[in-house]
């Protein structure tokens, strides 16, 4: 059953003991097990616009476990490391303390599993944009004025079990959801996503998310002349990765400077047209090719041909931009691994949303509180907090630490 599996996610070796007991003899959650709940509270002006949402078809008002209570114990499950299910969240709303401070009754597996059907995940998905638009520039300095907006976009897969005819991904055995991520890359935050089957396009989902104002890096999976002219329309602008064969039409070829041949680029092309004679002239405008030559890991080298309607853009900072698009891959690695995302809660496409927004709201909220990207030692010490392990006094003292230690540095380029 999905909501019976164990995620790994352990937070420390320290906690082997606490997972230990859950793995083998599936204790009962104690009241010692989730005791620092008095941090949630600070999430309650936030999720009160969540409470009606859902409600409309309860002519009889007798609705028992409302949206912005669904999505505290969302919460609490991502953050503690004693509830690994939806069946441990259940016995979580058992006890008292849990009660009194996320304001919920006892709350049966059914009325969660249907919880997962019934509430309309996209509150989420806004509340999730405003989070992220209160997050500052980790970096600052010319380099990052110059980047503002950079977006890095992929998609990752999540497996999903057979019985979700739905998910459609490479035969009726393999089934898949793919989650398709805008990550503003110098604040480190998640700014928007989406939910598919894992058998979609790529490109066609990116243009029904583009958003005005932003710098867009993606990798091969993204060459779409269709897409290119899309977030042009949008108001945006991109570095895009294509094959190193791909047809264009030279107007002129630039100066490779000191700096640029520096980061590597080894060609900078003005190109009137993108494509062959034969294809369309989708972009309709000049744009630029810089070529840049790398060092792969086995020791051969290879040339990436980066697209980018960025003109006065220096080619150093194209290439950059590029290389930045691999801090979505670490948030993968962070969703999956350390949240531990890979297990769903629900088998309804509705619900794995909702579980997609709160598990970037949790991220935000890490963020928020220390002013740096998420990292797992962030994550313990919340975790820690929760099961009684430090005292508010001494998670706040952490989060402050890091704001001192970790502020911003000006860019030296």
């Amino acid at each position: 059953q999905a909501e019976d599996g164990i995620r790994d996610r352990s937070p420390s070796r320290g906690l082997g003991d606490v997972y230990k007991r859950q793995a083998e003899h599936k204790a009962a959650i104690l009241p010692r097990d989730v005791q620092g709940l008095k941090y949630f509270q600070q999430l309650g002006p936030l999720l009160d616009r969540l409470h009606e949402v859902g409600t409309a078809r309860d002519k009889a008002g007798n609705r028992a476990l409302f949206f912005d209570q669904y999505t505290a114990l969302l919460l609490l499950y991502f953050f503690s490391p004693v509830i690994d299910s939806l069946r441990g969240l259940r016995q979580a709303t058992t006890l008292e303390k849990v009660q009194k401070q996320l304001g919920i009754g006892p709350t049966s597996l059914g009325s969660l599993s249907e919880a997962a059907r019934v509430f309309d995940p996209q509150p989420l998905r806004k509340i999730v944009a405003e989070l992220a638009g209160r997050a500052v520039p980790l970096t600052t300095g010319r380099e990052a004025d110059a980047l503002a907006g950079l977006t890095a976009v992929d998609g990752t897969i999540l497996r999903a079990l057979p019985r979700m005819a739905w998910a459609l991904w490479e035969d009726d055995d393999h089934r898949g959801v793919k989650i398709h991520l805008h990550l503003e890359v110098l604040k480190g935050v998640p700014v928007d996503a989406t939910l598919t089957p894992a058998a979609c396009s790529e490109p066609e989902q990116l243009q029904l998310t583009l958003q005005p104002g932003r710098l867009y890096v993606f990798d091969r999976g993204y060459a779409s002349f269709a897409l290119y002219r899309a977030v042009l329309d949008a108001h945006s602008s991109f570095i895009g990765r294509v094959k190193d064969n791909t047809a264009f039409t030279v107007h002129k070829e630039r100066v490779v400077s000191p700096e640029a041949a520096a980061g590597g680029v080894v060609r900078d092309v003005e190109i009137a047209k993108l494509g062959s004679a034969h294809h369309k002239d989708f972009l309709r405008r000049h744009v630029r090719l810089v070529i840049v030559r790398r060092t792969k890991p086995n020791g051969n080298t290879e040339e990436i041909w980066l697209i980018t309607d960025r003109l006065a853009l220096p080619a150093e900072w194209v290439a950059l931009g590029y290389k930045y698009r691999w801090t979505v891959e670490l948030f993968f690695r962070w969703f999956k691994c350390v949240l531990g995302c890979r297990h769903l809660l629900s088998d309804d496409a509705q619900g794995i949303e909702i579980q997609l927004y709160v598990a970037l709201i949790a991220s935000l909220l890490i963020v928020l509180w220390t002013g740096r990207k998420p990292t797992k030692r962030t994550w313990e010490m919340i975790q820690f907090y929760l099961i009684g392990w430090a005292s508010l006094e001494e998670l706040e003292r952490h989060l402050k630490s890091l704001k001192v230690s970790d502020e911003p540095t000006a860019s030296t380029n």
